[in-house]
């Protein structure tokens, strides 16, 4: 079968092209944002990408058009698509159809932490010997890839609660009907398409609805609006996950819980009702990244892996690039990049660095660029999270849609605004000094800017 994909460079999408053509199928697809690293996995899977939305992209006609969640109406590719009367789904009901029915499905859910917690779970059932499918909205750098079919019968999906299509305003995360439902936290996102956060909470219990009775669903301790979703109506058993410093309560607590023994995450005990079954030492660092781990290693109980098998694995576990990434070092300056776009994720991120940099200087670039950070709907919250940087770099295109001199005042003379990046680049680079770290956070390429500073550092990158 032939299958065309409009939008196949996204996370998602490309790994459902990376899935079908290891289904059999021939795979093509159109794009007009291609770069780094699913452009790269689509090239070597030699999958051909067309640049833009032509018409022309679907002609002689393929059997099915699987539309990417980005696609609108008025697109030249979509308006003939419609005309034509070609066959089109969307890219979560083709996986759920033609993948995810036959599967145990572990599904991750939440505003922040998806791609990483899924990644772990694949790599502890992976580590296991459970040989599982995944589709991540990421690249594990233990697979190198962000999907596979798998040979066993668990397959882990990040579970986005961003809409479905153009033609489906669901959330993409209905479709996958999981067994092993893991949610990490809630927040207000994606002000484009929802208004307020009751909405989301509707579309996570939506989600909740679709887990049968012998599954299992993974959520924090005491976490008002996941409390609330799960109030709304539970028909599944649950489990929870306490914070990182411990769970205080010896009854009526978090079933899971993680007592660091370093101080930055490195290193911590896990208890699961109240006994000790492992400790982790591993490369990750940060509290955000402790509960990762609690969640994965509760997911991967349920399947069978053992919290004691569990633990040793994390310790093997080398992370997802883009998530807190060392692109490389020069002139004794370390550059990383970060996926980091929500204000809550960004405060995470510079605190994990912050416990393992100590008292070294952090220059944080930031590039303001999801639907929601341009809108503005959480500019208020943007200066605070950024107070553990030292400098604060942000790249304000002309169409952002609020005044970042004026919302990120409480940085004073620690914050420089740029609209160019060559601009950003050349004052980092004179900036910095050897043992300074640099982190930029985008859910973007940022126009290459990590081998850019790094070429203006005068090395060339080490990943």
């Amino acid at each position: 079968m032939h299958l065309h994909i409009l939008g196949i460079c996204g996370t998602f999408m490309a790994g459902v092209a990376l899935l079908a053509r290891s289904l059999g199928h021939r795979v093509t697809g159109s794009d007009a944002n291609v770069y780094p690293p699913m452009s790269t996995q689509l090239e070597s899977a030699g999958i051909g990408v067309m640049e833009g939305y032509a018409a022309a992209h679907l002609q002689p006609a393929p059997e099915v058009v699987v539309v990417g969640n980005a696609m609108k109406r008025g697109l030249p590719a979509v308006e003939y698509m419609l005309d034509a009367g070609l066959h089109y789904v969307s890219g979560p009901q083709w996986l759920a159809e033609h993948l995810l029915a036959e599967r145990h499905v572990l599904a991750v859910a939440g505003t922040h932490g998806k791609t990483t917690t899924s990644s772990m779970l694949a790599w502890l059932l992976e580590d296991a010997g459970l040989d599982p499918g995944f589709l991540i909205g990421g690249v594990p750098l233990d697979f190198g890839l962000s999907a596979r079919l798998g040979g066993g019968r668990h397959f882990v999906v990040e579970a986005d609660e961003y809409d479905t299509a153009f033609f489906d305003k669901r959330s993409k995360f209905v479709h996958y009907r999981p067994r092993t439902l893991i949610m990490n936290n809630l927040e207000f996102d994606h002000a484009d398409i929802f208004d307020n956060l009751a909405q989301i909470e509707r579309q996570f219990h939506h989600l909740v609805r679709t887990v049968p009775g012998s599954g299992l669903i993974v959520h924090p301790h005491d976490e008002q609006s996941l409390d609330e979703v799960l109030a709304m109506g539970c028909w599944t058993p649950t489990e929870s996950t306490g914070s990182a410093e411990g769970d205080p309560e010896p009854d009526g607590g978090a079933d899971w819980v993680a007592e660091l023994l370093v101080a930055d995450g490195s290193q911590f005990r896990v208890l699961h009702l109240g006994k000790a079954v492992g400790t982790v030492r591993w490369q990750q660092t940060g509290a955000h990244n402790v509960q990762n781990a609690l969640s994965a290693l509760a997911a991967a109980a349920h399947v069978g892996v053992a919290p004691e098998r569990g633990t040793a694995s994390l310790g093997c576990f080398r992370g997802v690039k883009r998530r807190m990434e060392l692109r490389g070092e020069a002139r004794g300056v370390c550059v990383y990049d970060d996926f980091a776009h929500h204000p809550t994720a960004i405060a995470s991120t510079l605190a994990g660095l912050r416990r393992r940099v100590g008292g070294a200087r952090i220059v944080a670039v930031l590039e303001p660029r999801s639907n929601t950070m341009r809108m503005g709907a959480h500019a208020a919250a943007l200066a605070g999270s950024l107070a553990d940087a030292d400098r604060v770099y942000v790249f304000v295109p002309r169409d952002l849609d609020w005044d970042a001199a004026t919302t990120l005042t409480g940085l004073a003379d620690r914050l420089v605004i740029s609209d160019l990046v060559d601009d950003i680049v050349a004052a980092v680079a004179t900036e910095v000094a050897g043992g300074d770290h640099v982190l930029v956070m985008s859910n973007g390429s940022f126009q290459g800017i990590h081998q850019r500073l790094l070429d203006a550092l005068g090395e060339e990158s080490s990943g």
